[in-house]
């Protein structure tokens, strides 16, 4: 009977290899796909825009926007309070206001930088050669909801998804691997995350100000951005054991973090790519967190419910597992077993 120890035989260390050799350039393939295609195919597809003013007018500039093929869903707005008001409720990125003096485009580079400087060059641009041509001025740009001073490209709130997303992997990683299971593994979880979503807020709120929205609703989102992920991760190791680390691992890092949109949008990926990245946790908790530090909590009821699902669902797994777990028979191995005494 061969040592537990022993190395391999010639055929399965060649085997192996060759899973090595293999599996790691199709990891790395994938990852390269993943982060690199919808980064090289950015662009705005049926992104929310709104128009207002005349009806003659509105119905010029849609002509004229229709020249981008697919690329704006138009909303039209009797005036231009109306367009500012569905700007702050998020339910189009920007507006193009046409007025006596000229078109006005209002913008919101609090829900994306780029965004805002798309419709700058797209929209504006293509404006100011309309008025150019009529002999009319520049066309006027105002920043509705504009993105904090101190992280005007929104580079810092992007920079933020993946260590949160790494946080919580963590979490999760650290509660399978220490042994900890049903409501001691729930507990452990929740209560990692409600300080994760502490420290974050008093860094990303209190130290860099690249977030200006109520600080402990700002908290609250960074602990269910954490929770979703930790739990996930945690939950799915319960049910099929430790493969499951790797498996929510993958989901997140290869699918969740590219597919988020956070730094452009959504309405910027390739489809179903930013349909796919809102149903993640790392997409999600990116448009939850706009919404709440910039927006007043408008249209955060989705991306919250998609947090508190994965979040749910991800302890209800645990605390699965544990009960399966405990009602499994417990065998003892042959090896320390021991006749029953004769006679």
């Amino acid at each position: 009977m061969s040592s537990p120890s022993a190395p391999p035989s010639g055929k399965a260390a060649s085997r192996r290899l060759v899973t090595v050799v293999v599996l790691v350039p199709v990891l790395a393939a994938l990852a390269l796909w993943a982060f690199a295609w919808p980064a090289a195919r950015t662009a705005p597809r049926d992104l929310p825009l709104g128009v207002a003013g005349p009806a003659s007018a509105v119905t010029q500039v849609e002509r004229q926007l229709s020249a981008h093929d697919g690329a704006f869903e138009v909303h039209r707005y009797p005036d231009e309070p109306a367009a500012r008001d569905a700007i702050e409720d998020r339910d189009v990125y920007g507006a193009v206001v046409v007025t006596p003096q000229g078109p006005r485009l209002l913008t919101a580079s609090a829900a994306s930088p780029a965004v805002a400087q798309l419709l700058q060059q797209a929209v504006a641009g293509q404006a100011a050669a309309g008025q150019a041509a009529a002999g009319g001025t520049r066309v006027e740009t105002v920043d509705v909801v504009p993105a904090p001073e101190k992280d005007p490209r929104g580079a810092a709130l992007t920079s933020s998804v993946l260590p949160l997303a790494l946080a919580g992997m963590a979490a999760g990683a650290a509660v399978t691997l220490l042994g900890l299971r049903g409501l001691g593994a729930v507990g452990a979880l929740v209560g990692t995350a409600a300080v994760i979503g502490v420290i974050a807020a008093a860094l990303a709120h209190s130290w860099l100000g690249v977030i200006t929205g109520d600080w402990w609703a700002e908290a609250g989102v960074f602990a269910l951005m954490s929770l979703a992920v930790s739990a996930a991760v945690a939950g799915f190791a319960a049910l099929i054991g430790p493969a499951g680390i790797g498996l929510m691992a993958a989901t997140v890092m290869l699918i969740g973090n590219p597919f988020s949109g956070a730094a452009s949008a959504p309405r910027m990926l390739p489809e179903p790519v930013g349909t796919i990245g809102q149903w993640l946790p790392p997409g999600a908790g990116t448009t939850l967190l706009r919404s709440v530090s910039f927006f007043d909590g408008a249209a955060a009821v989705g991306p919250a419910l998609t947090l508190t699902w994965w979040a749910a669902l991800g302890l209800g797994a645990v605390l699965l597992g544990a009960r399966l777990k405990a009602s499994a028979p417990t065998r003892e191995p042959a090896e320390t077993r021991r006749p029953a005494p004769v006679g």
